[in-house]
Order: structure tokens, then C-alpha cells, then sequence
């Protein structure tokens, strides 16, 4: 016989939460979620990669359960080897998921069908048809189509796990009318659903003749945002906050390649994140002072890049005469020699903001991530990412309980994925796991 396995940390808190050990019930989950929190944070914490796999199609992750071959194939992420959930037949190139969300019950609602108690994907095929998928078995519940005129291809939660929010690819135009100089007024398609069952509330034609020369649009918490290339954000409300929210315009101070970016915190709090290459702006909605019917957008925190404070590079040039002349220019606010963030996201259960950091070093990029505290912004805990990050091919991370989870594309279409797992130290994880015990 090998060597007893010792207790993973994690899973006996889930147990524990669950009501496997005496007197526990489900009343003690805030607090081990507390425990998980001081073990993630803790200095000698290390997240080690214990399995990669490669894929010719795009790989996502949603909640433990990581998909490929476009969602046809489920694999759980939980064990510390892959083990298959289910698969499902195969389909037509028009037929394939582009994009999907998870769906989990509601806490006391009665429900029309014992199948809506269970967790569900919510997918999006290529030929626009909305489907509700089983996640355990991958069986259709539910399906609608949507329309003709557009391209869907993006999903997103508008209020989560009720509405959620449907986009369009974006309108460029024929080839003919681009080299006529003829701009197509409207942009994008955003069809917003109620789930369970899918009922359509409507949908909202992002024109450019009502917006403005825009870039792109999205919907969260019932706020309508639009972006433009100058880094401007407008925020737009269908009860009427565009004549009542103060700050309503927000504007990234930043000069970039890429835009920011602008979204509701995903912890119901009603902050905004409003992302750019080098700092990351959590900013709180407050009541305007003996006025309760006006809004105004302030500052919470701010989470800096670490960078140089001076960008400024001098460059010496000899004219012919001998004459030195220096030259000064600055750099990109998203240069790739300098810090950049490229990710950020919310680990809802242990309350902290992950913070995906690049730097691109000679020929590879090497990344980090960032653990900060929600409240404050304060950093709490930097892993490194083995691997080389490309700055030319997107990437996806996802930080969920004692799993990182890396997702990217490389050349040729090849998608690979690193999956890490906390490991605590032997001596620090041995006295962990008799304390938890003995309560």
C-alpha cells in the first residue's frame, strides 16, 4: 500500500459546509469560506500547476467544469486529473456553441420542472438559436430562436442569473459600401431575455446616428454603457438616469492601442471597475447631498501598475554636423515593456478581486497574478504563471476557491490550458486540517 493521501483543505471545508460532520449544517459556510481566504492569502500558499492539456477548438471554464471542442465536450476541473462529465453528439459547423453562461437555481422560487433545480449552460449557436443545456448531461431543455438581420455571438448577464443580455457581432458593412465611403448607422444588436423560460424583453439597436461615433456597447444592472475610441464611457439608464446621475461620463486619462473597459462589480454592491492598461478604478454610485433623487459617481480605490514613474526616454541623434540633439517621446500606456493589466475579475466567495498583470520581458511576456482585498483594494497575494504569456493572442484566467485556471491561444489555432491547485505547506496544511477537525 502507498502512502495515506492526505485530507485536501478545501473539500473537507465543502463537507463541513454541507452538513457531513456533527452540528454543522450549512450555518458555518461564511466562516470556512473565512478559513479558505487566510490559507489562499497566506505566504507560504503556493499554486502549482498539476495538469495541461492542448486543444484545436477554444476551451472555457465556468464553475468547476471546464469545456472543449466549442462546449460539446464537459470535463470537471475539481479532481487532480481531468475526469469527463459528459459529451455530446456531434453537430454541424452552424450548429456549434460560440458562447455560453452558466445558470444555477434560484433560492426559493417554485420552479414549473424538476429539471430547473439543477444547474444549467445557457449557449448560443452560430446559426443564433438560444439554448438551455443541462450542465450535468448535456441533455436540450430549452430553445428559441432568435432572429435573421444580425450576427449574434456574445452572452452576458445583465442582472445575474435572471436577465441576461444577447450581442451581436458588430456591423462593419460590405466590402463595396466601406470603399464607397458609406458608414452602416447601426453598430450592434444587444436582445435582452428573462430566463426560465426565455421571454424576450427587447431589443436595443446601438445606432450611431442617436450614440455617436461609437466603438462598442454592453448592458449591466439595467445600465446601458457605451465606449468610444477616445477613451470616453457613457452610461445610460431606461429610468431616466441620463437626467438625473451626476459623473455620468467617465473618462480614462490613458493613451492606448486597446481601450479600457467599464462594468458593474460583480459583487452587487453597485460599484463600477473601470479598467485601463495601467490602473484599475473601483468607483461607487452616491446619493447626491439633500437631493436623494440625483446620483454621483466617486472614487473608491485605485489599484496602480507597478511601473516607472518617469516614461520619458531620451534618445541622443548626431546630425551630420556633429550636432547632438536628444529627442524625446513617450511611451503607450499599454506598451508591452511595461506593466499592463489585462484581466480582472471577482471571486465571489472568498470576496477578493483577482488582477491579471503582464510585462513583456525580451522575446516572452511573463504574467502575474493579483490577489486584492475588495473593500480597500489593498494587495494581498502575487502568484506567478509558469508559462510565457503572448501579448499577441488572447487569454482568459479564472480564479475560483483553490483553483487558477489559464486559458490561451497560440499560433495556428491551438488553444492550451493550465490548471493550478493550492498547495499549502506540509507542516502549516497538517496543523490546518487537525484544527478543523477538533471544532
Amino acid at each position: 500500500m502507498g502512502p495515506a493521501q492526505k485530507p485536501n483543505v478545501c473539500r473537507q471545508l465543502s463537507r463541513r459546509a454541507l452538513g457531513f460532520f456533527s452540528r454543522d449544517a450549512g450555518v458555518v459556510q461564511r466562516t470556512n469560506l473565512g478559513i479558505l481566504r487566510a490559507l489562499v492569502c497566506q505566504e507560504s500558499t503556493k499554486f502549482k500547476n498539476v495538469w495541461t492539456t492542448h486543444s484545436k477548438s477554444p476551451i472555457a471554464y465556468e464553475r468547476g467544469r471546464i469545456y472543449f471542442d466549442n462546449y460539446r465536450c464537459c470535463v470537471s476541473s475539481v479532481a487532480s486529473e481531468p475526469r469527463k462529465l459528459y459529451e455530446m453528439p456531434k453537430c454541424s459547423k452552424s450548429e456549434k456553441i460560440e458562447d455560453a453562461l452558466l445558470w444555477e437555481c434560484p433560492v426559493g422560487e417554485m420552479l414549473p420542472n424538476p429539471s430547473d433545480y439543477k444547474s444549467s449552460l445557457i449557449a448560443l449557436t452560430a446559426h443564433n438559436w438560444l439554448f438551455r443545456i443541462s450542465a450535468t448531461t448535456g441533455k436540450v431543455l430549452e430553445k428559441i430562436y432568435l432572429a435573421s438581420y444580425c450576427k449574434f455571438r456574445y452572452l452576458s448577464w445583465d442582472t445575474p442569473q435572471e436577465v441576461i443580455a444577447v450581442k451581436s457581432a458588430q456591423n462593419k458593412g460590405s466590402v463595396l459600401a466601406r470603399q464607397a465611403g458609406i458608414q452602416q448607422p447601426v453598430l450592434l444588436y444587444l436582445a435582452v431575455f428573462h430566463v426560465l423560460p426565455f421571454s424576450l424583453i427587447g431589443i436595443l439597436e446601438i445606432n450611431k446616428k442617436i450614440f455617436g461615433n461609437v466603438t462598442d456597447a454592453t448592458l449591466s444592472h439595467g445600465i446601458l454603457i457605451v465606449m468610444y475610441s477616445s477613451g470616453l464611457v457613457r452610461l445610460y439608464s431606461f429610468q431616466a438616469i441620463t437626467e438625473q446621475a451626476k459623473n455620468g461620463i467617465q473618462e480614462m486619462e490613458c493613451c492606448s492601442l486597446e481601450s479600457d473597459w467599464i462594468y458593474f462589480h460583480p459583487d452587487a454592491s453597485g460599484r463600477i471597475i473601470h479598467v485601463g492598461p495601467n490602473q484599475v478604478k473601483v468607483l461607487k454610485l452616491n446619493e447626491v447631498e439633500n437631493n436623494s433623487a440625483q446620483h454621483q459617481i466617486s472614487e473608491d480605490f485605485v489599484i496602480l501598475a507597478n511601473r516607472e514613474k518617469n516614461k520619458n526616454e531620451n534618445l541622443p541623434t548626431v546630425t551630420a554636423s556633429g550636432r547632438v540633439v536628444k529627442r524625446t517621446f513617450n511611451l503607450l500606456d499599454d506598451d508591452p515593456e511595461q506593466e499592463t493589466f489585462k484581466i480582472v475579475d471577482y471571486e465571489d466567495e472568498l470576496d477578493l478581486l483577482s488582477v491579471v498583470a503582464v510585462t513583456q520581458i525580451d522575446a516572452e511576456g511573463k504574467a502575474h497574478l493579483d490577489f486584492h482585498c475588495n473593500e480597500y483594494g489593498t494587495l494581498l497575494k502575487s502568484i506567478p504563471l509558469v508559462e510565457s504569456w503572448d501579448v499577441t493572442y488572447s487569454h482568459e484566467v479564472y480564479f475560483d476557491r483553490d483553483l487558477v485556471l489559464h486559458i490561451e491561444q497560440k499560433p495556428s489555432r491551438v488553444f492550451s490550458c493550465y490548471v493550478y491547485q493550492m498547495v499549502c505547506d506540509p507542516g502549516e496544511e497538517e496543523t490546518t486540517n487537525r484544527s478543523c477537525e477538533k471544532e
